[in-house]
């Protein structure tokens, strides 16, 4: 398919209505500049978004200044309706025009060329006639369109907007581009192929790569997170020393430096969750991310990964001696079945050191000389902290738009809903795998025992 007849889409309105707000949505590009000073876009920018082997444009311009002016200009210069395209186009090239209206000639060149035309107003503001002039050079153009009603503010005026868009446009839809989810994006997507019919199987294309897209981003994300958990619970520090005295004076020193470390690589892999979901720009550090308990405040792992008698009972699961325990504590919908957590706890259940994460040690190696140690951590709640952290920000980033410019805020996130949504073997197979974990044993296919938590939590971000 040659470039002229890829898809290809011209977002045009009335300055600060939050074009490129919605270019920004719909390419997944948080690189479109966006302000809510007026005029910020101006000239027309082009943004081709590519989905394996689809493609289509989106073209960013700048609002109309002058419509009326614009517009009495054109009905100077066609008599009749069969002059009207050969106006936009002498309008287009003419220098004079370039002079008097850039930002109508900047708008209209793309659609002159071929782009369909996405128009876009504010839905919290009343309709005014004075829209009627831009909406009048749109039809004009004779090019496919469709209507966005951009609820900036509120849905206060969207359905007097809707009962005059509709005299203009063929289709009108409502879209908030802070908001919109890929489900909603989708629905936008299928829109231009109605109002394009030639386009239909690009487009249909273009669609079913997204969903393959976010399938292989969940891959993706499990990948990462089970490379993230192996190099975090195996993690240690040591350095020899000649003597005993020298190795305890460097505890607290690789102990600082441990920690430090550690935090390090978790930002290292949000930064790189960002990445898969196209998130270039959004603030990447840490500790920038205003994250309810810091992942080594032990008293705060609750916010994160599993309380004290969730974390007994998955204890006892991995460690039981018989079947029946086993069966009883995983047979149900839930890891906190009352019956089974009390049996448990009223056995000795174990809680393993919440208080610290890991301990540092001294030791006097075969060779000579001293080694002073910190790591790797054997708490059985770390690999729940890191996993509940990570889906945290993978729940965030899914409920995100690239269109937003803030700074992106975690909400508190319970792991053991998500924990909760899997079938029964899925979650034995879970458990036996952190537990491995916190023991620094190999886990054997530690991606896919993780895929089915981050799909469950998709479906539940998407439901």
């Amino acid at each position: 398919m040659s470039a002229l007849t890829l898809p290809r889409f011209a977002v045009v309105g009335h300055p600060n209505k939050g074009k490129s707000s919605i270019v920004a949505a719909l390419a997944q590009n948080d690189s479109v500049e966006i302000s809510s000073r007026s005029g910020t876009t101006l000239q027309a920018a082009a943004f081709k978004i590519r989905v394996d082997d689809a493609s289509y444009t989106l073209i960013d311009t700048p609002g109309f200044q002058r419509p009326r002016r614009a517009l009495a200009w054109l009905n100077q210069h066609a008599s009749s309706a069969d002059q009207r395209r050969e106006a936009i186009a002498l309008f287009v090239s003419s220098d004079d025009c370039a002079a008097q209206f850039p930002d109508e000639v900047a708008l209209l060149k793309p659609i002159s060329e071929g782009a369909a035309i996405l128009y876009v107003v504010d839905g919290s503001r009343p309709y005014n006639p004075d829209y009627e002039a831009e909406m009048e050079i749109l039809r004009w153009c004779g090019q496919p369109s469709m209507a966005l009603i951009n609820p900036i503010e509120s849905e206060a005026h969207i359905d007097t907007w809707q009962q005059a868009l509709s005299q203009f446009f063929k289709v009108v839809r409502v879209f908030n581009p802070m908001l919109a989810d890929r489900l909603r994006r989708d629905e936008i997507l299928e829109a231009f192929s109605v109002i394009a019919p030639e386009w239909r199987t690009q487009i249909d294309l273009v669609r079913a790569n997204y969903t393959q897209q976010n399938q292989t981003r969940i891959v993706d994300a499990g990948k990462l997170l089970a490379e993230t958990l192996e190099l975090l619970c195996s993690y240690q520090l040591n350095q020899q020393t000649l003597s005993k005295s020298q190795a305890e004076k460097l505890k607290p020193v690789l102990e600082a430096r441990y920690f430090a470390e550690m935090r390090a690589i978790e930002s290292a892999a949000h930064r790189r969750l960002k990445e898969i979901f196209d998130y270039r720009n959004l603030d990447s550090e840490i500790t920038d991310l205003p994250i309810e308990g810091d992942l080594f405040d032990t008293e705060k792992w609750v916010v994160w990964g599993l309380n004290r008698q969730q974390l007994a009972l998955t204890a006892a699961i991995a460690g039981a001696g018989t079947g029946a325990a086993f069966d009883v504590a995983t047979g149900g919908s839930s890891l906190l079945i009352g019956a089974t957590t009390g049996a448990l706890l009223a056995g000795g259940g174990t809680w393993f050191g919440a208080d610290k994460i890991a301990r540092s040690k001294v030791m006097g190696p075969p060779l000579g000389g001293f080694e002073a140690r910190h790591g790797p951590s054997a708490n059985r709640n770390f690999p729940y902290v890191v996993t509940g952290r990570f889906l945290g920000l993978l729940e965030a980033l899914q409920n995100r738009t690239h269109a937003r410019r803030d700074i992106l805020t975690i909400t508190d996130s319970t792991l053991q809903d998500k924990i909760d949504t899997l079938q029964s073997h899925q979650r034995k197979a879970l458990t036996a795998a952190f537990h491995r974990l916190s023991s620094q044993k190999v886990v054997d296919d530690l991606p896919n025992t993780l895929r089915p938590l981050l799909e469950a939590m998709s479906k539940m971000t998407f439901k």
